[in-house]
């Protein structure tokens, strides 16, 4: 475990490995914690660098910065303070947003993109409509000012654990260790209130740079892996694939079987068998 100050705050990470590096980032109610069961087997091949995003974890928790634009800055700096040119990026959940925006502001930098159980931002703003707001109701609370605080702080394991019951399949939950430890970590000062202002970023500072992206056509000109729970709300309501193509036009990618949101802990197995292949053909990055 180590600690970098990039983009002016202080960022914890973890490193394992040798070889072309990837860097896996987590989502929301998580930390970087969730990929503890691929590490081992991803870092046989490549370095593999486990950040805690602004405002999670053990990583500072400013007051501002949660665009996902101040967020891709933060990664940029990590990987260049840890001396690579080109990272590829694997992110679940709020880190697949991240990941998609750095991809997009810096494509120099993201060699290829694998994104775990999300649509494009853009397109959830895009779809919502009654059956979406149902689905991602959690959206439009976050982004209420001091009220998920207020609410949520009152019970957090009771909060938290709502999500990690319901979006496991047949509502199995996660192991009591891993849930305690993101328990753990959101009942740190400002932990809960920082997670909430990452979705208060979605709209509409995220919405309008996703805005501006699409009005000029750019789009992810990238390899790029898409999985997602064959059981979860994307895996039941969503042609994924058709979803993501006009934002990244070489995107390949497929349902996780017996699979909620909770990818890489639910089924760490049947990920890394998409994901070795795909992170395997890149070439070594020119390290400094």
């Amino acid at each position: 475990m180590a600690t970098a100050r990039v983009n002016g705050i202080r960022m914890h990470y973890r490193r394992a490995g040798e070889g072309p590096p990837v860097v896996l980032l987590h989502g929301w109610p998580q930390t970087g914690h969730c990929w503890r069961k691929v590490v081992e087997s991803l870092a046989r091949e490549h370095t593999v660098v486990v950040p805690d995003l602004r405002g999670y974890g053990l990583t500072d928790k400013p007051r501002d910065g949660y665009d996902k634009r101040t967020m891709a800055a933060d990664l940029a700096e990590l990987v260049t303070t840890l001396g690579f040119e080109a990272v590829s990026v694997v992110g679940h959940d709020r880190g697949g947003r991240v990941g998609h925006r750095w991809a997009l502001d810096r494509p120099d930098q993201v060699s290829r993109l694998a994104v775990l159980d999300i649509i494009p931002t853009r397109e959830t703003w895009r779809r919502m409509d009654s059956a979406f707001g149902r689905a991602y109701w959690h959206w439009l609370f976050h982004l209420q000012p001091d009220l998920p605080e207020r609410l949520a702080g009152r019970d957090v394991a009771g909060y938290l654990g709502y999500f990690f019951e319901r979006w496991t399949h047949q509502r199995h939950g996660l192991e009591p260790d891993a849930v305690a430890e993101y328990v753990r970590a959101f009942s740190a000062p400002g932990a809960l209130r920082a997670g909430f202002d990452d979705y208060r970023a979605s709209f509409p500072t995220d919405a309008a740079h996703d805005d501006a992206d699409a009005a000029a056509g750019r789009v992810l000109d990238i390899p790029v892996l898409a999985l997602w729970g064959a059981e979860g709300l994307l895996g039941t309501a969503l042609d994924v694939m058709e979803v993501w193509r006009p934002y990244a036009p070489r995107v390949t990618g497929a349902a996780v079987d017996h699979c909620g949101h909770f990818l890489a802990e639910e089924r760490p197995d049947a990920v890394l068998a998409r994901l070795r292949p795909f992170l395997g053909a890149v070439s070594p990055s020119g390290a400094r």
